[in-house]
């Protein structure tokens, strides 16, 4: 349902001086640019194509004046996958690519991973009872989306690890009240109104389950 999370951060250190003699540097600025271009490659050249990866470099931070020649940069960006082999492959790759564009330019770097969370894999058994639910619950069928995945990430796939579950969306836009921006942006909000709806749901799954065993 939802992809593995995990984090990088990364430092990249070379040798500042003036900007008007770049010989006697290593411009941490363009170390860091062909990183970020670099690790576009471990997705389109190492996963394969009909499966789903994805690496973003968020943040990129170097430089404090227009005629300094940057003695360092920090990258961190998100990795996410479904397949549990890409646990090993992705991180792998990162640190190979950082370090051999790093020896190209004689730079040196400080590497940080952190995996946080693994893939939400929801049970097919209590699945199928949250659909039956929601489409008991929602008033036309087509407002019941069966299969939804997402590159985005969960702490509940701990949950989901050790005690069969399902984890699913309950929609709350509203175009006509201006409620329709999507997460992480600035003016996300959402209708109030539809978490009856979702109450209505965890109840009825709820009686539904007790009734099963």
């Amino acid at each position: 349902m939802m992809a593995a999370t995990e984090f990088f951060t990364c430092m990249i250190y070379g040798k500042g001086g003036h900007g008007a003699i770049p010989q006697q540097t290593v411009d941490a600025v363009v170390v860091g640019a062909q990183v970020v271009n670099a690790l576009q490659t471990i997705v389109s050249r190492n996963i394969d194509p009909l499966k789903s990866a994805v690496l973003t470099v968020g943040e990129f931070k170097a430089g404090s004046a227009v005629n300094v020649i940057a003695d360092s940069a920090y990258l961190s960006g998100t990795v996410r996958y479904f397949e549990a082999d890409y646990g090993e492959l992705i991180p792998q790759r990162l640190e190979q690519v950082i370090a051999g564009v790093c020896a190209a330019h004689n730079a040196s770097y400080e590497l940080n991973y952190q995996k946080l969370y693994p893939p939400v894999v929801n049970d097919r058994a209590i699945a199928e009872l949250v659909r039956s639910v929601a489409l008991s619950v929602v008033e036309t069928p087509v407002g019941v989306v069966p299969t939804c995945q997402t590159m985005g990430g969960e702490d509940v796939s701990f949950f989901l690890q050790t005690v069969p579950g399902c984890y699913f969306f309950l929609g709350s836009a509203n175009s006509a009240k201006g409620l329709d921006y999507p997460h992480h942006h600035p003016r996300f909000d959402f209708d109030e109104t539809a978490l009856s709806v979702g109450v209505e749901i965890f109840v009825r799954i709820v009686e539904k389950f007790c009734a099963i065993k």
